[in-house]
Formats: C-alpha cells, sequence, structure tokens
C-alpha cells in the first residue's frame, strides 16, 4: 500500500498503544508450559503475537487461541479481550504434525526453542523469507550445550529440534540479545542444576521479570541472571502498552512541535533507552511509573519538543538498548542540527530487513543525506525535502518513514506502509488522529 505524507500539521494528542508484543510473547509461552488456566488481556493484535499464538495453540490444541490468532487480519478484536490458555506443562505437549510456522517473528522461534529443547518432543520451527534469513545459531548453540538435539540450515531456519533432560550451563551471550537470553532462561526452567546467562551489555528483562514474579529461583548477577528448575504455575495479567511503538507517536510530537502523552505504556528501564537518547538531542521528556503488571512497570509517557533538536553520538555499548528504536531515532536525527552517528549498528543489518542500508536509503530518498561508515550509520541531518521511500516489508521501517516525512519541507510517499501492523495495527489512524495528514494512494 502506498501511502502520501503532507507535512504541515502538527502531531499532538493522548493516546493508547497496543500491548507490547515482547512481553506478549514472553506470557503466552509461559502460559503453555503452566499448570493450570492462564488469563491474559490486552494481548496486540499484531502479526508477530498472533504467529506465537497460533504455535501455542497448536502444542495445546487450545482452540480459543486458535480462534484469536486466525482473527488477526480480517478485524479488530477488542484489545482487552481476555484469552484463556489451559497451560499443559512440557511433558505433555503435542507433538507437532507439522513445521511450526513462525511467520515474521524472530522473537517467537528463538523463545520458543527454548520451550521446545526441554520438551520430550520434537519439532520444526519455520518461517518466512525474512525470517529465514535471520540468524538461528546463536540460540541453537546454547540449547545444543544443554543437552538439547537443535540443527540449522547453515545457521538459518528451517531449525529443527528434540528436546532432551538438559543440565544447566553458565553461557556467555557473544552477542548482548534479550532473545537467546530468554530462550535460555525458559530451557533452564525445564533444566536439572542452575542456568546463568552472562551479558557484556545489559538486555530487556522481560523474561526474568515474569519469572519472578511468578516465584521462580531468579538471581542477580553482576553481569547476568541466574535461574532454577521452576514449574510454572497459572497466572493472569494484562500487557502494557508497546514502548517502542510509543516511541514513534512521541517523536512525531517532537519533531512537529507537538505534545503526546501516551497511557498505560510499559516503563521497563530496559526499554526506555530511546527517551533518554531523544533528551539528549533536546526533546523535553516525563515518564511516572503508576503501577506493575506481573514484574513489570507500566506509567505514562509525555514527549514534547524543547528548543529545538541537536545531532549527538550514540556509542557504541548504548546501541543494544536502543537498537529497535534506531529506526525512529534516525528519522529524528534527521531533521536535528548537525550529525547524528550510530556506532556499532551492525545487528541493524539481521533484523527484519537490512535496516543499516535501509536508513541510509530512506533517509536519502526523503531528500536528506546519511551514509554507513564501517558498522556505523552516520546521519547528517538538516531537515528533509521530501520525496520517496519503501519500507522493505519491514514494520519499523514504515512507521520510521511516516514520522520522517511528517517534518519534511514537501510531501513524501511511501511504499509498504502495511508492514507498521506486524506490531502496530492502526498505526496509520493513530497517526491521523493525532493529526498527521496522511492520504492512500493505492
Amino acid at each position: 500500500m502506498r501511502i502520501r505524507v503532507t507535512p504541515g500539521t502538527t502531531v499532538a494528542g493522548d493516546v493508547r498503544v497496543p500491548g507490547d508484543k515482547s512481553i506478549a510473547h514472553r506470557w503466552l509461552l509461559l502460559g503453555t508450559i503452566a499448570t493450570g488456566r492462564t488469563e491474559l488481556r490486552g494481548l496486540p493484535v499484531s502479526f508477530d503475537v498472533a504467529s506465537t499464538a497460533r504455535v501455542c495453540a497448536g502444542l495445546l490444541g487450545e482452540d480459543e487461541l486458535f480462534r484469536w490468532a486466525g482473527s488477526i487480519g480480517s478485524g479488530n478484536p477488542d484489545v482487552d479481550h481476555r484469552i484463556a490458555i489451559e497451560g499443559a506443562r512440557r511433558d505433555l505437549l503435542q507433538p507437532p504434525s507439522g513445521p511450526l510456522d513462525c511467520g515474521n517473528s524472530g522473537t517467537a522461534m528463538r523463545l520458543l526453542s527454548g520451550v521446545l529443547a526441554a520438551s520430550p518432543l520434537s519439532a520444526t520451527l519455520d518461517g518466512d523469507d525474512s525470517l529465514r534469513a535471520r540468524p538461528m545459531e546463536r540460540v541453537a548453540e546454547p540449547l545444543r550445550r544443554m543437552g538439547a538435539v537443535v540443527d540449522t540450515v547453515d545457521g538459518h531456519a528451517p531449525v529443527a529440534i528434540k528436546g532432551a533432560a538438559l543440565q544447566g550451563i553458565r553461557y556467555e551471550t557473544p552477542v548482548p540479545s534479550a532473545q537467546v537470553k530468554g530462550a535460555v532462561l525458559l530451557a533452564g526452567i525445564g533444566a536439572e542444576g542452575r542456568t546463568e546467562v552472562i551479558e557484556s551489555t545489559a538486555t530487556r528483562d522481560h523474561t526474568e521479570r515474569a519469572l519472578r514474579a511468578l516465584g521462580a529461583g531468579v538471581t542477580d548477577l553482576p553481569s547476568g541472571i541466574g535461574v532454577e528448575r521452576f514449574d510454572v504455575p497459572s497466572f493472569s495479567g494484562s500487557v502494557p502498552g508497546d514502548v517502542s511503538s510509543a516511541a514513534f507517536l512521541a517523536a512525531a510530537a517532537a519533531l512537529t512541535g507537538g505534545e503526546t502523552t501516551v497511557e498505560r505504556v510499559g516503563c521497563n528501564p530496559t526499554r526506555t533507552a530511546f527517551l533518554r537518547v531523544l533528551a539528549r538531542m533536546g526533546a523535553h521528556v516525563e515518564i511516572a511509573t503508576t503501577g506493575e503488571e506481573l514484574g513489570e512497570p507500566v506509567g505514562a509517557l509525555r514527549i514534547s519538543a524543547s528548543h529545538g533538536l541537536q545531532g549527538i553520538v550514540i556509542a557504541p555499548d548504548d546501541l543494544p538498548g536502543t537498537v529497535d528504536e534506531v529506526p525512529v531515532l534516525a528519522a529524528v536525527a534527521a531533521h536535528a542540527e548537525g550529525q547524528t552517528r550510530f556506532g556499532g549498528a551492525a545487528e541493524l543489518r539481521v533484523k527484519e530487513s537490512d535496516r543499516l542500508t535501509g536508513l541510509r536509503d530512506l533517509i536519502r530518498g526523503l531528500g536528506g543525506e546519511a551514509a554507513i561508515e564501517g558498522d556505523a550509520l552516520v546521519v547528517a541531518g538538516g531537515g528533509l525535502k521530501g520525496g520517496t521511500a519503501d519500507s522493505r516489508g519491514d514494520h519499523r521501517m514504515a512507521m520510521a518513514a511516516v514520522v520522517a516525512a511528517v517534518a519534511a519541507r514537501g510531501p513524501s510517499e511511501i511504499e509498504g506502509i502495511e508492514a507498521a501492523a506486524v506490531s502496530f495495527p492502526g498505526f496509520t489512524a493513530t497517526m491521523l488522529d493525532l493529526g498527521a495528514r496522511i492520504e492512500v494512494l493505492g
């Protein structure tokens, strides 16, 4: 789908965003291996989460999950709809009759690998062409060390897993990754002995927060986390709003001189590093935590423009905490005064698309200047003239293009906006409600 974005308006207002898909994936998987009935609310109606729900439904024979997942894309399920999961414990999961389709979701494939590694069955995980291009050995290698049989195709999906009686290990991640950490921890709660994951840079901690809230033996280590064997009990929870989705609305407000407040959004400090980056660039940022949901802090985010945005340097050590927000931060950087440098950005090459090359081309296509220097993305700043951009089928690239375009000097056309539904169904409608001028061309 192609859209035209016409600048000149202010993006402002109060809004809620869909539930956090990183949290939703983990809660769905924990509910699947729990003992008894788990109830979840606020699951985002995104294609990625639907992929996890379908896989979980297949492993459980769970009709309600099948119906919910099947409705994604054909309508808009109520965001507050309560989904019930009759958990089966790992040893009672149903052997799949064919490959488990993870769609476009790397999170689903990697986390599910950890669950299945400690389950007494064999399964093959597959996905679309984009998912088949992403690295899977980073998860397969530690699971093999724990005792599972895991085969990849030249390091990529399809991933064939034969579960086993696992032993806990101490694993130092070569690349900081919350998905790898989560997979090893989910395998670790089904393993004998202690499992430890050591990271050079701390990554998002949704897995260990949920496990700790459910009563697992979770230990904080100087540079990592440890878990003991644990049988997951049934639970209930309401998924907080996705702060990564809120980032696009917040950035659009800051770029257009508006102010927006995102209510009931996740305030997990391992997910809000991008707010500190925006504040360094000159945006006015406030975040107020008002409660907690299954170990996750929840609150409100308010952001507005300040006295002009300035280019900055984002060091390689800072990138793991902002890697999902680099596309929207690059859109902001294109309008800042002076150069912004994203150091150590090689990991962007193995996301849903090659985001390193894609962001350079996106900014150039919209009338700005950007370059790749080694593994760094360098955005010149100074504003955008307007032009054309292609999402390359990547949800974050699609939304970043819209954010960049709302503050350009002239209109822009963006191809592939439908990709936003992977993580933020209704993104275009939300932007329209907040004042953006967007026209569907076909």
